[in-house]
């Protein structure tokens, strides 16, 4: 697939956005770890519906889990490319699962997860990969891509309808020129 010799198919690793994503996917598992709706921190007369919290706390835990695995894919599966367009597209779900994190730190939060300062430890964790990541992203060659036709992902100054010399969508097809008949 490569012709390069060169390719190092592990150099995401060495990243510091994907070692980031890496501890925090880390901190994530380990503060999740054996946590269960028995361990909250709310008392019965609190809360009217202790159902609604516990299924909150169960939703947030595995959301934030599932997020935590996904980001450090992600910036793999972004450097596994060099085209602009998919390694933003591929920026986005990692900001949306990052800032998803958050909101799931807040959810279990407010269903009474007691052990508050890893939420605390996890927000701060959070921020230096936000630095990261945008520092990572500024490194993405704008002049590199395929137009994206949805119009999403495109450098700044390209359209979605621009015409592309590389793009077999604005290349009429003829089957009897590729059958030869």
């Amino acid at each position: 697939m490569f012709d390069d010799d060169d390719y190092d198919i592990t150099r995401h690793e060495k990243l510091p956005v994907y070692i980031k994503a890496q501890e925090i996917s880390t901190l994530v598992r380990s503060l999740l770890k054996g946590a269960e709706t028995e361990d909250l921190e709310v008392l019965e007369e609190e809360v009217e519906d202790q159902e609604f919290l516990q299924q909150l706390f169960k939703y947030n835990k595995e959301s934030m889990i599932s997020n935590a695995l996904m980001i450090p894919a992600k910036i793999a599966g972004a450097e596994s490319v060099n085209l602009y367009d998919i390694r933003m597209e591929n920026a986005a779900v990692i900001r949306k699962a990052a800032r998803e994190i958050l909101t799931d730190a807040s959810g279990l939060q407010l269903a009474g997860f007691k052990d508050i300062e890893y939420l605390d430890l996890l927000r701060i964790e959070m921020e230096g990969f936000r630095v990261l990541f945008a520092e990572w992203v500024k490194s993405f060659d704008p002049e590199n891509y395929k137009i994206d036709r949805w119009g999403l992902f495109n450098p700044p100054g390209v359209n979605y309808d621009d015409p592309d010399d590389d793009d077999d969508d604005d290349i009429p097809f003829d089957p009897d020129d590729f059958l030869d008949l």
